[in-house]
């Protein structure tokens, strides 16, 4: 086998047609400028051509259901392995998929818990054991002396209510004379008189024996009779007259109730075996919050407490006047001021008859008798009895929040499954443990285990270790194992993958990931960067498509590409070890590495000023109860280490805070007591990234707006004004001027039924999107297709006469996506180029000077330089009197903030509080923060 990858030609996207020699079984990295070419050498050459060959050495049979792939445009490339793509995207939106079904572990613990757990009595909590006959008769036969007098008792009730007589009677017909009665021993042909009302225990007495005149058999034979008396449980009763209890089923002896074989598949909640009949498995149900539906308690309903009453007919609010008048309160009180008897009977109803007039002069009045359902139950119930997507999506949907199981409390399982044990934690118990606590429990579990039990266990605790350390080493401790999948953040699905990847000891792979250090703090990368020269010491080539210095500089080789982005990018800029990047002089990245090159420290930081966003007994997920002080008017960084807690601080409490309280949007914010400060601020940015859009209808053109801007020029040109279009003609959303073949996609998907949908360019408009008359039209020699095609970059030079499309696309260059294309769909963008595009739209807008801007990780898929140019567009904003805070683990960033909080120390429960807080020279005084020991080494 070759000893490199050898790539010529390779012309994929910008790509200029590069030849590339990548050494195999080494650690490489990828980097350059965002759009120099990385990913599309990287991904849509490397991997998608190895992909293709591997698919293409299966059977005809194999790959008719796989479809047929697509060669990535590039001459010659030898030497490739079968290849693997570690990317960043959600693992999965199912509500089923947690971590621990993704990396197997579950299907490890099902096993576990199927084979050596203990299951009790999920009424009681006594351990339920059983036990065949023969080990029921040793017992007996050990534990009583062979002269000593004994009674086989079968418990047939046990503290049950009622007289019982029909048993009796069926008692003396079977032949059984004497019965023992809440401990008295009684004969059936004596008078029993029984409290209906009282809890007796009753026991047929089955034989009595003297053992020494007995033989096993007769001893054998009692006992297989009261066994099939009382459903598998037996009571020994010896002339001390102590009791022992024998069970050949399991079944509880106090409470009479049978539990089920106990096997791995009764532990499964997407099973009908083991999942909560309540929930069906989910662990929560979606109900209506009161909220989301009265999001204001200080109005009154007369003033509009309960929103969508406005959205609906009279008929509930004459309801509600019918119900205020039977209670005697009114409608003018705000909510808040109703005792919780009033505020529960206005949702949820009462079973109160009330007598109900509704209707007006104009419409015929009718009266009737009934209770009065509660508006926010009559909404729940609506919510499922619609045939209406819309009013249940739309309008009733926006009210309405996961809510925990009622009956499994969240854990998923039936009463029965959650009462078996392993070294008494049941199984969502140890899925709740974060990966450390759980690594630490099977560490320690063996010592705890019987012989046998260990026996049985051994291989399965060997597998469930080797899977939660393989995630301890990507930094993941603080997940736990029941963390929901779409809750993950694209970093730790990514490593999530890597984790499951590294346990499957593959060798001979080409692993091709894409900025794995994303959402990791400096503390963890040196971990994961281990975890990947593992991979590749095991035989493997790992190229990895990365920003991060240290990553960079542990790699074996590097190729960075540029020097530009877009159409000024595609280029090899420079290839080989860390030493020859260092001294090349083309190389952007290597006067950085080099320090010829940095993110410059502020001279001085910004002072703050007396007004402060106060967030008060945040509690949300592991946070601490803390209050936190905000200043306002700077550049602030939130920091900490992975799973500190900065997520839910800022995204679920403040941001949702904010945009409620400022923005009037219908969110229900974390846990927390309350903002001050509001009063200094007129409203809240939030960018994240999420996509701005899912279709490919939307892109940075339509996102922004620019694209109204340049169809109201298309429209006003004399040839458009002459053949009278609109606008509206030149938008491939509406028709008129679209090509209708494809409904103005630019392409058509096909149907293969058992085969993948195949997507080729529309043969009617050759992937154009408009009709030939309105491609007609062009502005300063451009049609409107071509104006799509055109970058950022040039669109800027194209409209730099045009102040008002001229200011949009100077933000989007700014926050360097100069090299994306206008008409370039949402879906291809990447999690930090949508944010930037975000950014971008928000920065053309002209702010107010009291505006909290929110970021989370903004740094997402940046070279050094395109930090550089972020800083400034951010700083920009801070100059006019914003506040803008990120969540960052970027120390180019945080090193330039006025501000820093640092939350922590560690990761999960060891997390939540406020380590430090203050100007980055403050934090690196603290001997506890992470953030302010590697602080420290930059700023000295």
């Amino acid at each position: 086998m070759r000893e490199s990858i050898v790539i010529k030609g390779a012309a994929e996207h910008n790509l200029k047609n590069i030849d590339v020699e990548i050494p195999r079984n080494k650690l490489v990295v990828i980097t350059g400028l965002s759009g120099s070419g990385k990913s599309s050498l990287a991904f849509d050459t490397i991997y998608a051509e190895g992909q293709r060959r591997y698919i293409e050495s299966l059977s005809t049979y194999a790959r008719q259901f796989l479809g047929q792939m697509q060669k990535p445009k590039v001459d010659f490339i030898e030497g490739l392995s079968p290849a693997i793509a570690i990317q960043q995207r959600p693992l999965s939106h199912n509500p089923r998929s947690i971590v621990a079904t993704i990396t197997e572990i579950y299907d490890y613990l099902r096993l576990i818990f199927g084979r050596i757990g203990k299951p009790h009595c999920p009424s009681c909590g006594v351990e339920v054991k059983k036990q065949t006959l023969d080990q029921i008769v040793d017992q007996i036969l050990s534990q009583n002396a062979l002269e000593s007098h004994i009674q086989i008792l079968a418990p047939v009730v046990r503290a049950k209510k009622g007289e019982n007589r029909k048993l009796f009677e069926q008692f003396k017909k079977d032949g059984y004379t004497r019965v023992r009665i809440d401990g008295i021993v009684t004969n059936l042909d004596d008078p029993i008189n029984l409290d209906k009302n009282k809890k007796h225990s009753i026991d047929v007495i089955v034989d009595r024996l003297i053992l020494k005149e007995e033989i096993r058999k007769r001893l054998a034979d009692s006992i297989q009779i009261a066994l099939g008396l009382s459903a598998g449980i037996i009571a020994i009763l010896n002339e001390k007259n102590e009791e022992l209890l024998f069970n050949e089923s399991l079944s509880c002896v106090n409470c009479g109730i049978n539990l089920p074989e106990i096997s791995p598949r009764m532990f499964s909640f997407n099973s009908p075996f083991g999942a909560c009949e309540e929930c069906s498995g989910l662990g929560i149900k979606t109900e209506i919050d009161p909220d989301l539906l009265i999001p204001d308690k200080t109005l009154s309903i007369n003033d509009g407490a309960i929103a969508m009453l406005g959205e609906e007919s009279n008929y509930y609010y004459q309801m509600l006047e019918t119900v205020a008048k039977h209670f005697g309160f009114s409608l003018d009180t705000p909510f808040e001021e109703y005792d919780k008897r009033i505020q529960d009977i206005i949702l949820w109803g009462t079973d109160e008859k009330i007598n109900f007039e509704i209707g007006n002069e104009q419409t015929m009045k009718h009266k009737f008798e009934r209770e009065y359902e509660g508006f926010a139950q009559s909404l729940q119930r609506r919510y499922l009895e619609t045939k209406s997507d819309f009013v249940r999506n739309e309008i009733i949907a926006k009210y309405m929040a996961y809510k925990k199981c009622p009956v499994c409390k969240g854990d998923r399982l039936k009463p029965e499954i959650l009462a078996v044990t392993v070294d008494n934690e049941n199984i969502a118990a140890v899925t709740k443990k974060s990966i450390l606590d759980s690594y630490n429990f099977f560490k320690t579990l063996p010592t705890k285990l019987t012989e046998t039990e260990n026996q049985i266990a051994k291989e399965i605790i060997k597998e469930i270790n080797a899977r939660l350390e393989f995630l301890l080493n990507v930094g993941l401790d603080y997940i736990t194992l029941d963390r929901p999948a779409d809750t993950l953040s694209a970093g730790e699905a990514q490593r999530i993958h890597l984790a499951t990847q590294i346990g499957s000891n593959l060798v001979g792979v080409l692993y091709v990931l894409d900025e794995p250090s994303i959402g990791l703090h400096q503390r963890d990368n040196l971990r994961l960067i281990n975890t990947l020269k593992r991979l590749r010491d095991i035989g493997n080539t790992v190229i990895v498509v990365e920003h991060d210095e240290e990553m960079i500089r542990s790699a074996d080789y590097i190729l960075d590409l540029g020097p530009g982005a877009g159409v000024h990018g595609g280029y090899l800029v420079a290839q080989g070890p860390l030493e020859t990047i260092l001294n090349a002089p083309d190389s952007l990245t290597g006067q950085y590495l080099n320090h010829k090159k940095s993110i410059p420290i502020p001279e001085t930081r910004r002072p703050h000023t007396e007004q402060y966003l106060i967030i008060r007994g945040a509690r949300e997920n592991n946070l601490k109860n803390i209050d936190v002080k905000l200043p306002l008017g700077l550049f602030i960084c939130v920091t900490g280490v992975s799973g500190a807690g900065k997520s839910s601080l800022i995204t679920e409490i403040l941001s949702k805070a904010l945009t409620k309280e400022l923005n009037r949007a219908n969110t229900k914010p974390g846990e927390f007591d309350r903002l001050e400060g509001l009063e200094h601020l007129d409203k809240a940015i939030i960018i994240d990234q999420s996509p701005i859009g899912r279709t490919p209808r939307s892109n940075p053109a339509t996102y922004t707006g620019v694209f109204t801007d340049i169809r109201d020029l298309f429209a006003n040109s004399k040839e458009a004004k002459l053949r009278g279009y609109k606008p509206g003609r030149f938008s491939f959303n509406v028709k008129g001027g679209r090509c209708e073949f494809c409904e103005g996609a630019g392409i058509i998907r096909i149907d293969m039924y058992f085969l993948p949908s195949v997507h080729v360019p529309c043969e009617v408009c050759k992937g154009k999107r408009f009709n030939l008359e309105t491609l007609d039209i062009k502005y300063n020699g451009k049609n409107i297709n071509e104006v799509l095609d055109m970058t950022v970059e040039e669109a800027l030079e194209f409209y730099k006469n045009i102040p008002k499309i001229e200011r949009k696309l100077r933000t989007l260059y700014d926050v360097g996506l100069g090299y994306i294309q206008l008409g370039q769909s949402a879906p291809q963008l990447s999690g930090g180029e949508a944010q930037r595009v975000k950014l971008a739209k928000e920065l053309s807008k002209v702010s107010t000077g009291h505006t909290f801007y929110i970021l989370d990780e903004p740094t997402t898929g940046l070279h050094f330089d395109d930090i550089r140019k972020l800083l400034e567009v951010l700083n920009r904003l801070v100059e006019k009197g914003n506040t803008v805070l990120v969540i960052e683990h970027n120390m180019d960033v945080i090193k330039t903030a006025d501000w820093i909080l640092d939350l922590g120390p560690e990761g999960g429960d060891k997390g939540g509080r406020i380590v430090a807080e203050g100007t980055p020279e403050e934090i690196c005084q603290v001997a506890q923060s992470y953030t302010g020991q590697f602080l420290k080494h930059i700023l000295n």
